[in-house]
């Protein structure tokens, strides 16, 4: 059996690195909704050019994203979540959009991730359930 080790160190440095970052969403809240609206705006998508040849897929950082979710202090919500991901995805040359939808009747809300137009952090069927409130 062989072991591919320098993969396995990259995705241990995405899933660090996503943990990091939920770390970091928590420390921002603090400070309100609006701190993390401005970051999530700010988060330019990376050129090909500025990165790499070995970059992760969407896969592989949603995965490491939700596998930092396991490990994080407490429960991550769908907004912790996506917006990690949407920073993450962006870092690494994806562009990624974050959805912030919901329902009147019984009033719900949730937040997933969709890169040209396919959620990729969630279940397609949230496009058709939630109106979109807003898209970052």
């Amino acid at each position: 059996m062989t072991h591919d080790w320098p993969a396995r160190v990259r995705v241990a440095w995405l899933t660090a690195r996503a943990w990091c970052s939920l770390l970091y969403f928590d420390l921002l809240s603090l400070l309100g909704f609006a701190h993390v609206h401005s970051r999530i705006g700010s988060t330019a998508v990376r050129t090909r050019t500025e990165m790499s040849s070995s970059q992760p897929t969407i896969e592989d950082i949603v995965w490491c994203v939700d596998e930092a979710c396991v490990w994080y202090v407490k429960r991550a919500m769908c907004l912790q979540r996506s917006v990690v991901a949407t920073r993450l995805l962006r870092r690494y040359g994806h562009r990624a959009e974050l959805v912030i939808g919901y329902r009147p009747l019984p009033f719900e809300s949730h937040a997933w991730v969709e890169v040209d137009g396919q959620v990729v952090n969630d279940r397609q069927q949230y496009r058709k359930i939630f109106s979109v409130l807003e898209r970052l």
